[in-house]
């Protein structure tokens, strides 16, 4: 058991061996070049393309979808096995291994938008499940705060008319803040990989500022560690498929992507080399950062909606 985890560690550090070069003579089908090796050096054809089969149709059908390559399959085993070491090769140059990080990013985002919308063990649509328990909550909890209002008002004075258009004043306003914001929901939902990539940047900087110094990558740029910060997201995606893919309930879900996110120390450890609680407290700064930022947007957006409202 102790020689096999010991391999294991050694494979981690550098799993990816290239296939050795071919003595083998080839004239190119494309441009006719005659070249020695497994790609043609003028146009990169490879020597291997022959008459068609159902496996190269097969395969032409996955490249659609961006899974003909075969890094598509490596990177997400490396993903799952040792994501900040792959990271960390992907950043050295070593690009032609693995699938790229925005392109697998939006394709994992369609895969778990296909899975939720009824590809999975249960064929359920789970977006419009999950959307009917949040609304049965939010209902339950207006209706126990419409009780409270009127057992509120029984006791209290009748209002007089001053006050009476105050209220509904305030109630046009509280109308008008709830469209704005049933909107802006709208359409975060209907961008989300969009916005999710945004906030991403912009968890990025603080992230970067606490980690540019490490001392396996001491000279870190920010355009880097957003690279490989959708790296690490699309390893969270991965994961985050299994509860959609088997049908947790909402709890189990919510639970379930809370100790998902705890796995994000791990690729960050592996690739900076900071030890595991310099990696968590920096996560957790950086976590902070980004949660004081869109505090300030959204308290931003009110003052700007407030003033616009009123001036009116």
């Amino acid at each position: 058991m102790k020689e096999l985890f010991r391999r294991f560690k050694e494979w981690k550090l550098q799993p990816y061996q290239v296939a050795p070069l071919s003595e083998e003579q080839h004239d190119c089908a494309t441009c006719g070049t005659h070249y020695q090796g497994n790609y043609c050096p003028r146009c990169g054809q490879s020597a291997k393309i022959g008459r068609y089969s159902f496996k190269n149709a097969f395969m032409l059908f996955l490249d659609v979808w961006g899974l003909g390559n075969r890094g598509m399959f490596r990177s997400i085993r490396d993903l799952l096995l040792r994501p900040g070491y792959m990271i960390r090769d992907y950043l050295n140059g070593m690009q032609m291994a693995y699938f790229p990080p925005f392109q697998m990013f939006f394709l994992l985002c369609a895969l778990s938008l296909v899975v939720d919308t009824g590809f999975n063990i249960q064929g359920v649509n789970r977006m419009k499940q999950q959307k009917k328990e949040a609304n049965e909550m939010v209902l339950g909890t207006n209706t126990e705060q419409e009780k409270a209002n009127k057992i509120e008002i029984k006791v209290t004075q009748q209002p007089d008319k001053a006050t009476t258009k105050e209220a509904e004043k305030t109630e046009l306003a509280n109308e008008e803040f709830n469209r704005i914001a049933e909107n802006s929901s709208e359409w975060i939902e209907q961008h989300l990989s969009v916005f999710f990539l945004i906030c991403l940047l912009v968890f990025s900087i603080p992230l970067w500022l606490l980690f540019r110094h490490g001392p396996n990558i001491p000279d870190i740029r920010l355009s880097e560690c957003f690279v490989a910060m959708v790296y690490v997201v699309n390893m969270l995606i991965i994961f985050g498929i299994i509860p959609s893919l088997f049908c947790f309930s909402m709890k189990g879900e919510i639970i379930y992507s809370l100790l998902t996110l705890m796995l994000m120390i791990i690729p960050l450890k592996q690739l900076f080399g900071f030890s595991y609680w310099g990696t968590i407290w920096r996560v957790a700064i950086a976590a902070m950062s980004l949660l004081v930022a869109m505090i300030l947007l959204i308290i931003g957006l009110v003052i700007l909606y407030l003033f616009v409202y009123i001036k009116q």
